[in-house]
This record gives C-alpha cells, structure tokens and sequence, in this order.
C-alpha cells in the first residue's frame, strides 16, 4: 500500500504538488479568526469617546465605562466574566435603577448579570447581542444582602419565576418583581425589556392604574432566571442603529396584553400535529459567534485597534 502511494506521488508533475502546498499555505495564513475571540481577548475598554457602534447584536463599543464591582445597591455577579462594561448611559441608568429597586420590600438592590465586553462586539458564549453596551441583564433573584465575595457571586444562582408548564409564574414571583420591572420601563431611557411570557401575562392581569409602560415589556424566550433590558440608542451615537420593529410596533400602539401575548402561553407549547408532513429543513442562519470583523461596522477595527 505504501509502495502504491509513493508511485502514486510520484506520477504527480512537481508543480503541481509545489501549487497544491502553495495553496494550503495561503488558507493558513490568510484563515480569519471570529470577531468573538477578538473582543473576547479584549480585558480593558479603548481609550475613545463613548460610542455604540453598529446594531444591537451586530455592532462593538468604544469608550465602555466599567460597572463598579459594588455599590450602594448592586452588585454585578460573574466577574470572572468580565462583563460588567458599558456604554456610559447604560451605567448610569443601572445605578438609578438599583436604587429604585432598593425601595422594594425584600429587594435590597439589584444582582446585575451580563451587560457587555470591555469593547463589546460578539461574545464567546451566551448572548446574540449586548454588543453595544446597552443591553443588561438584571437577576429575577431579590439581594437580601449587597456583601457577597467574589466567590458567593460565582456560585449562586437566580431562581426561576415560570411554572414547569411553562404558561403561569411560580411562587418565586412576587408583586414587587413588577414594581421593579415598572421601575425600569418607566425610565425614558429605555428602549424594551424582555422577560418570560408567563410573568408579563401575570402583569397584565394584575396591574393598577397606568398600564402604559407594559408596552415597553416584551415577552421572550429563556428570560425567567432574569430579564433582559435595553436601552435606546444614545443621543450622540450616530453609527448606533435603533431597532426595528419599535414596541409601538409590535404592541399596535397598545400595551401587549392580547392575544399574540396569549399565544405564547398557548399554541406556542402545543406539540407538533404528527399527522402533518415535515417542514423541509431551513438553512442555518449565521449568529454572533460566526462572524468575521468584515461582518461588523467598519468602525469597530479601530475599537479592536485602540489603546
């Protein structure tokens, strides 16, 4: 077999073997890293002016403020993550928020989860977007103290607030939990939160008075450990691209409590008619870990360059 394979190289003309090495040389050399492992490498912010660049899960972000560890009340968990960086707004609205919170009975602050890299742009694990520095994810688990080590914020866990079902809250959920979340919507500096569809329902149903700000929380999938806010594109952030479509959009100028809110504790759960024929399979779309520094704002290179 040997001798075979040798003959075999041998009735090869030796330019195109010298071509074929040529070749593969190229594709090592010119092979590009994933923007993720870029910005994941990235331990300290870019010495530039504030700026969200690019979409919300398709951008990077200069000038990123660091979230204290601490603070009056918040704490930010997972450090070792080193995803406590944002956009100046998006640090300012955590501390005011915080201290909302903190007005909560049993609610001593906020557990504060992801919010962005030190320069944003795609992660290596987890999220799709908090690219910008405008997106934070904030634990449904009230702090009965702001004291914990490094190590506490490592192991502990939020508490999920969805039944099993999956279509109601749980005994983890509390009125205070939409006190909170009200808090925040009724920032002007946010954009939408996203939350389990079964908490919002719950609002919904149990809110008093001004029902406005509901508009604002938009029911969403895996959000029942913590809910997901966003922030609008800053004033300033010209290269920062608003979302579309807008919550005035997706609520049709209401509140959200409808029927496409129902059917999300509805239809959605419902197993899949096995009579019916098969949906012929769609192509994979490519998400935040595949793409390439050609994929994000020309800008952000300079981002990934900066001191």
């Amino acid at each position: 077999m040997r001798r075979f394979r040798m003959k075999a190289i041998k009735n090869i003309p030796f330019y195109a073997i010298l071509f074929g090495v040529f070749l593969f040389s190229t594709q090592v050399l010119n092979a590009e890293p994933k923007a993720n492992k870029l910005f994941g490498a990235k331990a300290s912010a870019s010495q530039q002016a504030p700026s969200a660049l690019g979409k919300y899960a398709k951008g990077c972000l200069a000038g990123a403020v660091q979230l204290p560890e601490s603070g009056p009340t918040w704490q930010a968990m997972r450090l070792s993550r080193n995803r406590n960086w944002g956009h100046p707004e998006m640090i300012s609205f955590l501390k005011r928020f915080s201290a909302k919170a903190a007005e909560q009975p049993n609610w001593a602050g906020l557990y504060i989860g992801d919010i962005s890299q030190p320069r944003g742009g795609p992660m290596t694990s987890s999220h799709q977007s908090h690219q910008l520095g405008l997106d934070a994810d904030v634990w449904l688990l009230p702090p009965k103290r702001l004291n914990l080590s490094r190590a506490e914020r490592e192991k502990l866990s939020s508490k999920t607030v969805r039944s099993k079902n999956h279509r109601t809250v749980n005994t983890n959920w509390t009125p205070a939990h939409m006190e909170v979340i009200k808090a925040a919507a009724s920032d002007p500096a946010v954009d939408r939160i996203f939350i389990t569809a079964p908490a919002k329902v719950w609002m919904c149903k149990n809110v008093k008075g001004n029902k406005k700000w509901l508009q604002k929380v938009r029911p969403f999938w895996g959000h029942h450990y913590h809910f997901h806010v966003r922030l609008k594109c800053p004033k300033g952030s010209k290269a920062c691209e608003k979302q579309r479509p807008t919550v005035k959009q997706l609520s049709k100028n209401a509140t959200g409590c409808d029927k496409d809110l129902n059917w999300w504790v509805t239809t959605a759960l419902e197993p899949r008619d096995p009579s019916l024929p098969k949906e012929p399979k769609k192509p994979k779309k490519r998400g935040a870990r595949d793409y390439f520094m050609s994929d994000l704002p020309a800008q952000c290179q300079n981002v990934l360059a900066a001191k």
